[in-house]
């Protein structure tokens, strides 16, 4: 290499050196330059993999407390047969318009929707009552374990004005797949590949 270098003319050797410098360059610019910023990248992936950690381990030293906080809300409630859920909610809401004085005018069919944990059975009834007996009606309904709710409500004065026609939209929350009773529920945490 040196050989061919030393019997060129200068100007060819400027004109080589050049060509290298430009063949340097370009080859930088192709495979080098487009990775400066990995090392910024690394950088970042690493502190937000040690925040998921941080966080992970303050899960699992606090899982005790998160499984009884699990057993008692499994406890809450209580279990009906899906196929009785429909018959409980009505029968709920009867026992509960007697018990308040509220009559009850008109019912729709019921509609189910279900999520992960729970299954919803959601009535819409009409009920004319004097807004003593209708807030009555409707604290007894949310309060023990029925997980009754009220998600939509109306409310028109009737003709005479002594009584209020609500139009309610009832939800009913049951568990979907509730743990068997005196079965322990699945404690240890899967862990991730």
């Amino acid at each position: 290499m040196k050989k061919y270098f030393a019997q060129l003319r200068p100007l060819e050797r400027r004109m080589a050196v050049g060509v290298l410098v430009i063949l340097i360059l370009v080859l930088n610019y192709v495979f080098i330059w487009p990775h400066f910023s990995d090392w910024g990248n690394l950088q970042n992936r690493l502190a937000a993999a040690r925040r998921d950690l941080a966080r992970d381990r303050a899960v699992l030293v606090n899982t005790p407390n998160i499984e009884k906080q699990l057993k008692s809300l499994e406890s809450q409630g209580e279990f009906v047969a899906p196929e009785d859920q429909g018959n409980n909610f009505m029968r709920l809401i009867q026992s509960q318009s007697q018990q308040s004085g509220v009559s009850v005018g008109s019912t729709s069919r019921q509609l189910t929707h279900t999520n992960e944990f729970f299954i919803e059975q959601v009535q819409n009834i009409i009920v004319t009552a004097t807004d003593e007996q209708l807030v009555d009606f409707l604290y007894k309904l949310g309060s023990g374990s029925s997980m009754i709710r009220v998600r939509d409500l109306e409310l028109q004065p009737d003709g005479p004005h002594t009584h209020l026609n609500a139009n309610l939209r009832l939800v009913a929350s049951y568990q979907k797949n509730p743990a068997p009773a005196g079965a322990p529920a699945n404690s240890s945490p899967k862990p991730n590949p």
